[in-house]
């Protein structure tokens, strides 16, 4: 494939080299920041970066910028008629209005508040854990993760996908939150709690905890590496899927739609 990377950062530079690993060929590396981006735009400049994606000749998008970019970033991008990734955070509360973009121009669009292979089968593990231990009531639940200082949201995408796939899968617990408590938590509540610390690539663990003991599930990221890969095998997939009509365009697509 041709490939046009928008967001040259640390994660941009990953998945450009993981790209062509897997032998495709970046044909735009795009950014309002990195002097090595072979386009550089202004902060905001969506039409710019629209244009650069078409004059490259790609045949898909990987969006990896920054939250305060990534909306502008999809209404240029969506109504070109390509398949885009989109691995950028911090969005989650526009989802609807991005499904209906995507029905209005037929755009084809997937995203995931992570693309690793590994963290996409926690998801599935916890999912079954939560079933399993909904039946002890005396085990109370609660997320944690870590992330490097350099991260732009807070708590991760990541961690709110985990919350949810809590809440969809027991009947303890119906509202997350990501605030400090100031009194004591309800019953009902999941606290999903979050540090910002030097160079951790991404650490996610459940607890689920009773007076006589603690269980953990814990995913930890070695290097950036899985979540590159991962968003290019899922361009890669968007596209077969569409070329073979196992999918539409005019949707938002998630990992469990391709994998």
């Amino acid at each position: 494939m041709k490939i046009a990377l928008v967001g040259y950062g640390k994660m941009g530079h990953m998945i450009e080299e993981c790209a062509k690993s897997l032998g495709h060929d970046v044909v735009a590396t795009i950014d309002v920041i990195a002097n090595d981006a072979s386009v550089k735009v202004t902060s905001g400049d969506t039409v710019a970066v629209a244009k650069a994606v078409v004059e490259s000749g790609a045949d898909g998008i990987i969006e990896f910028s920054h939250p305060t970019a990534v909306m502008g970033n999809i209404k240029a991008l969506l109504p070109l008629g390509l398949p885009i990734v989109v691995g950028t955070t911090g969005w989650n509360d526009k989802m609807t209005e991005v499904e209906k973009m995507a029905e209005d121009c037929n755009g084809i669009i997937m995203t995931s508040s992570n693309f690793s292979i590994g963290v996409n089968m926690l998801y599935k593990i916890v999912a079954e854990a939560v079933k399993i231990m909904e039946q002890w009531p005396e085990y109370d639940i609660a997320t944690w993760e870590a992330h490097h200082n350099q991260k732009a949201d807070s708590p991760s995408g990541t961690a709110i996908t985990l919350a949810q796939t809590i809440l969809e899968n027991t009947k303890k617990k119906d509202e997350i939150v990501t605030d400090a408590f100031h009194e004591r938590p309800k019953a009902n509540q999941l606290h999903v709690s979050s540090t910002r610390c030097g160079s951790i690539p991404g650490t996610h663990t459940v607890f689920f905890d009773s007076k006589a003991d603690t269980i953990e599930i814990t995913h930890t990221a070695r290097s950036r590496e899985g979540f590159a890969m991962g968003a290019v095998h899922a361009l890669e997939k968007l596209s077969d899927a569409i070329k073979s009509g196992r999918l539409s365009k005019g949707k938002l697509y998630g990992m469990k739609d391709l994998f």
